[in-house]
């Protein structure tokens, strides 16, 4: 019992304890040293915030929250001063040309011409964004009024074609980039060449390893190809000149960075070559049209597939899209189609007499296309035949210099076209239209063939169709066709042969990019 209590017994002063644990904590050599680091790290600080100092730290204070209040401006309030500047810019422009015409001006006068000139400034921000958006279109080829007026002027007979670059194999496909300043361009050899609009300087895409294209998702060749073929048919860029796309025999679509020129993506799925590209403006959604009668839709930012559309009977040759969820495609089935997406729905327009080779959108609801049959189509998205047809568009130049001339035009397609002579079949494929293009939000056009001929065209009212403009000389198959935004000059890819076969040869012509100026009064 004795040793139980022992056991329980505990120190009947407990401070005398603690008072040994803490000289003895003292007295250890380890534990002095930190407090003496502890003091010193303390004096430190008392230096670091000593009185000299102050200034300095409220002017460093100061200037971070200048800082926070410049990294705190929302987007909202971005784009507002943005476009105030832009108001002003505008204003500054108008006021000038005031000045000059009025040195003069005093009282009320001056209030009612500045309400006038606000007036102005937004129709003419209203027109941009009804143009941008395709509903009104630009008068560049004629203006209607009282007589027509040629905006675009006759060519004369020193200016023509001028060849910007060469390429080995014949061209395929031209495609030019928002700001008109640079173009893409690609061939029958695979090659695909970035080049300046003014100076002609020409860049090559390097196509990367097949290990490195196997890892950015290309896919072994299926049924009868034996081995990948790197032929290109098509081109397309993004309208903020980041992305480019191509396709083309290896039923892949790939994808570009333009400012690097290196490959990042190649998105498999078709089933056959991929013969036509489009982005929808203003978007990174892509849409390609391929051999195996279907038309797919890809991210390119995200870098992946979206869906597939399904109506055509046979190959999808041409594809073209604006800034609304509308594409537009022709096949060789003698159909084109007009596919809303949002709705899942398409509206199909059937080619009155040949197959549909080429085709392109003036605006939201008309169309402008070429056939194998020497033809160009007018279409409207509420008629199912062409609005006007104009026969025999791009006659052969070995054919008489009277059917060239006297071009017979068809207005809401109640004839069909007469069958050809059999005299004209040795040069059918001469005169078939392989490329359409409009200049976007305008009433210009322009087609090309194989016959030597690029025609201009003005795009007028339903009753009147389309009227000829002028004749540019350029020797080869236009395989391709594309306008300057600004309407200054046309880029033409010319080849000795067709884009998609090779049943007739031009042996003079030279292989490469072509750029005619267009002067517009």
């Amino acid at each position: 019992m004795k040793g139980g209590k022992n056991l329980k017994r505990r120190p009947s002063n407990p401070a005398n304890g603690r008072s040994k644990r803490l000289s003895a904590i003292h007295d250890d050599s380890f534990f002095e040293a930190t407090e003496q680091k502890r003091r010193r790290k303390f004096d430190n600080d008392e230096e670091i915030k000593s009185s000299d100092d102050s200034d300095s730290d409220s002017d460093s204070e100061k200037e971070a929250e200048e800082k926070e209040e410049e990294i705190e401006e929302t987007p909202a309030e971005k784009r507002k001063r943005l476009a105030d500047a832009f108001l002003e810019k505008l204003r500054a422009k108008e006021r000038e040309t005031e000045e000059n015409e009025e040195s003069e001006e005093e009282g009320e006068g001056r209030r009612e011409r500045e309400g006038e000139r606000d007036t102005l400034i937004a129709k003419i921000l209203q027109q941009d964004q009804l143009e941008e958006s395709g509903r009104v279109r630009r008068a560049l080829a004629s203006r209607i009024g009282l007589c027509i007026v040629f905006r675009v002027q006759k060519p004369e007979a020193s200016e023509g074609f001028r060849f910007l670059v060469k390429h080995r194999q014949p061209v395929t496909c031209v495609a030019l980039s928002e700001d008109d300043s640079r173009g893409f361009s690609s061939s029958k050899d695979g090659a695909i060449v970035h080049w300046d609009v003014e100076t002609g300087k020409a860049e090559k895409y390097l196509w990367p390893s097949d290990e490195v294209l196997k890892a950015h998702g290309l896919k072994d060749p299926q049924g009868r190809a034996k081995k990948q073929s790197k032929q290109v048919l098509a081109l397309a860029v993004s309208s903020d000149g980041r992305y480019l796309a191509s396709g083309g025999l290896d039923r892949h679509v790939h994808l570009w960075d333009v400012r690097t020129r290196q490959h990042l993506q190649a998105f498999p799925g078709h089933k056959g070559p991929v013969s036509c590209l489009t982005f929808r403006q203003g978007t990174a959604e892509l849409f390609s049209g391929s051999f195996d009668r279907s038309i797919k839709i890809w991210n390119a930012e995200d870098r992946t597939y979206i869906s597939t559309l399904f109506g055509h009977q046979s190959e999808v040759l041409t594809i073209d899209s604006l800034r609304k969820e509308r594409v537009l495609t022709v096949g060789r089935d003698r159909t084109m189609h007009l596919w809303k997406v949002p709705e899942e729905s398409q509206l199909v327009f059937r080619a009155p007499a040949s197959s549909l080779e080429c085709c392109c959108f003036i605006n939201n609801d008309d169309f402008f296309s070429g056939s194998d049959d020497g033809n160009v189509e007018l279409w409207n998205a509420l008629r199912k035949k062409p609005v006007h047809i104009v026969k025999n568009a791009h006659v052969s130049c070995s054919e008489n210099k009277s059917d060239q001339n006297n071009l017979e035009g068809i207005s809401n397609g109640h004839k069909e076209n007469e069958a050809q002579n059999s005299s004209r079949n040795g040069s059918a494929a001469l005169s078939w239209v392989s490329s359409v293009a409009v200049c976007r939000s305008s009433d210009l056009a322009a087609s090309g063939a194989g016959n030597g001929l690029v025609r201009l065209w003005a795009i007028e009212n339903e009753s009147k169709g389309l009227r000829p403009l002028f004749e540019l000389h350029l020797d080869g198959f236009v395989n391709s066709l594309a306008f300057a935004k600004s309407g200054k000059f046309l880029i033409a890819g010319v080849a000795q042969e067709p884009r998609l076969g090779r049943w007739e040869r031009a042996a003079s012509a030279k292989n490469g990019v072509a750029l005619h100026p267009l002067k517009l009064s």
